[in-house]
C-alpha cells in the first residue's frame, strides 16, 4: 500500500501534467526538489508554473483551490477528501515572479509574474534555488544548486546582504538549514549574517519562535545552536544569555558547554524541553519569572509557554527525590509532563557528569507503579469542606492540599477518614503542604 508520502507527490505529480496539459510549464521548485536530490522524502510539495492565479484556479476549479496568496501569485490546491484522508497534502502552485523592494524586511511591496530564471534567482538560498520537471526527471538549475548540495555548502544566491535585507528570517533560516542538512555555511554568507544580526530585531516573535521550534526539535539542535551563538543571533534573541556565552570562551566545563552537551543528549526533542535546558544557564533556581518572560517575548502558546516554565522551575525536584516524602513523588510523577521533565534532567546531568540515581529511581517508580496507584481519585473536594461549615477562602487550598498528601502517603484512605482528618487540622489550624510540586 503507497504511504502518504508516495500519494502526496503521485497528487503534486498530476497537478503538473494538468498544468503541462493546459499549455503551461510547471515544475517541482524549492526545497521539495532539495530534498528528492538529498534522496530524503519531502513533507510536502511546491509547483512554480507560468499560469496566473486566475488560470490555475480555473483550472482546478474554485471548490479544489484556495487563494492564500493570489496577489504574490500563490494557489493552494487542495486534494481530494478521499485523497486528504488517505495522508495527501495540498500543494501550493505559484507563478513564476521576480519581486519589488522590501521595504519592511519581510515582504515585497509588490511582484511581477517572470520565467523560470527570474524566478530562481529571487530566491533565499542556491540549494533552494532549483526545479525539478517530474515528468521528465529533469533538474533545471539556474543558481549553482547542484554544485552547492554536491559540496554540502549553504550560499544565498546572489549578493549575500541584499538577500538577507529582502527579509531578514534569512538570518536564521540560514543557520537552520545548515544545521539541519549538516551542511556549511558559505563563508560571504556566514559575513552577511553576522554583520546583519542585530537587524533579526525587526522581524516579529512569532516568525522567529517558529524558526528556534525548527531547529531545537531536529537532532542538529547543539549545532544550530552554536551557530547562532557564533554569528551573534542568539544574543539578539536573548540578550540575557550574553554573559554565559562570554564565559564559555572559558572551555569544557563553562555553563554554556554544558548547556551545548545537555542539548546534544537529549532523547525526547520537544521544543519546550530543549527551551528549557537553552535558558536555564541564565536562570537562579527562582527562575519561573524569568522563563515566563522569555516564553512571552518570543510569543509563544499558553500551552507551550507553561510547559516550558514548569520544565525549568521543577528541574530540581529530582534532587535527592529518594529521600523525600512519598506524596511528593506521586505528585511529580502525576503531572502530565514528568517524562520530559525526566528526560531534562537526565539531559542536564549527563552533561554535568552527575549521578543518575535518583532519575532512576523515578523511572523505575513510573514503571513499577499503576496509574491508580500514582494519582487516585481525590478523596476530599470543596463541597465536603463547605459541608463541614467552612467558608471558601485560603485555607480551603491549604487543607485540600494536607488531605490529599494523607492520602498519598497511605495514611488516610477513606472519605469518613479524610473528613476527619480535615476536621482536626482545621481545629488545630495546621495545613502544611510546602515543597509541593
Amino acid at each position: 500500500m503507497p504511504s502518504a508520502a508516495d500519494l502526496t507527490r503521485a497528487f503534486a505529480e498530476s497537478v503538473v501534467r494538468r498544468l503541462r496539459d493546459a499549455g503551461h510549464q510547471a515544475l517541482f521548485a524549492g526545497g521539495c526538489v532539495r530534498d528528492l536530490l538529498l534522496g530524503s522524502v519531502p513533507q510536502d510539495f511546491d509547483v512554480a508554473t507560468t499560469a496566473r492565479p486566475d488560470e490555475v484556479r480555473h483550472l482546478f476549479g474554485h471548490r479544489r483551490t484556495l487563494a492564500v496568496g493570489a496577489s504574490f501569485g500563490v494557489i493552494v490546491v487542495v486534494p481530494s477528501k478521499a485523497e486528504r484522508e488517505a495522508g495527501v497534502v495540498p500543494v501550493e502552485v505559484a507563478t513564476f515572479r521576480t519581486e519589488g523592494p522590501y521595504i519592511d524586511g519581510r515582504r515585497p511591496e509588490h511582484v511581477s509574474f517572470a520565467d523560470a530564471e527570474a524566478d530562481a534567482k529571487r530566491r533565499d538560498f542556491t540549494v533552494n534555488g532549483m526545479f525539478l520537471d517530474p515528468l521528465d526527471d529533469r533538474v533545471i538549475d539556474f543558481v549553482g544548486g547542484q554544485q552547492d548540495l554536491a559540496a554540502r555548502v549553504i550560499r544565498a544566491i546572489g549578493e549575500p546582504r541584499e538577500r538577507m535585507a529582502e527579509d531578514k528570517l534569512r538570518l536564521l533560516r540560514a543557520i537552520r538549514f545548515a544545521a539541519t542538512l549538516g551542511f556549511e555555511l558559505d563563508e560571504e554568507t556566514r559575513s552577511a549574517v553576522r554583520e546583519m544580526a542585530g537587524q533579526l530585531t525587526v522581524v516579529s516573535a512569532e516568525r522567529i519562535s517558529a524558526e528556534l521550534r525548527r531547529m531545537l526539535m531536529h537532532a542538529t539542535r547543539r549545532r544550530a545552536v552554536e551557530l547562532c551563538a557564533d554569528c551573534g543571533l542568539l544574543e539578539v534573541i536573548f540578550p540575557e544569555l550574553t554573559p554565559v556565552l562570554r564565559l564559555g570562551k572559558l572551555g569544557e566545563h563553562s555553563p554554556w558547554e554544558r548547556t551545548l552537551r545537555a542539548l546534544d543528549v537529549l532523547d525526547r526533542p520537544r521544543f519546550e524541553s530543549s527551551l528549557a535546558i537553552l535558558l536555564h544557564s541564565m536562570t537562579g533556581r527562582d527562575d519561573a519569572p524569568s522563563m515566563d518572560e522569555h516564553c512571552r517575548r518570543l510569543r509563544l502558546s499558553n500551552n507551550d509557554r507553561e510547559t516550558a516554565v514548569w520544565l525549568l522551575e521543577h528541574r530540581h525536584d529530582l534532587d535527592a527525590i529518594r529521600h523525600r516524602s512519598h506524596w511528593f513523588l506521586k505528585r511529580l510523577c502525576a503531572h502530565p509532563d514528568i517524562i520530559d521533565l525526566i528526560s531534562t534532567v537526565r539531559a542536564l546531568r549527563t552533561a554535568a557528569g552527575e549521578s543518575m540515581a535518583d532519575v532512576e529511581h523515578v523511572e523505575r517508580f513510573l514503571a513499577e507503579t499503576p496509574r491508580h496507584v500514582i494519582d487516585p481519585p481525590p478523596l476530599l473536594d470543596g463541597g465536603d469542606l463547605v459541608a463541614l461549615g467552612l467558608k471558601p477562602g485560603p485555607e480551603f487550598k491549604r487543607l485540600l492540599d494536607a488531605v490529599r498528601n494523607a492520602q498519598l502517603d497511605g495514611t488516610i484512605d477513606t472519605d469518613e477518614a479524610a473528613i476527619d482528618f480535615a476536621r482536626r487540622l482545621h481545629a488545630e489550624g495546621v495545613a502544611d503542604t510546602k515543597d509541593r510540586p
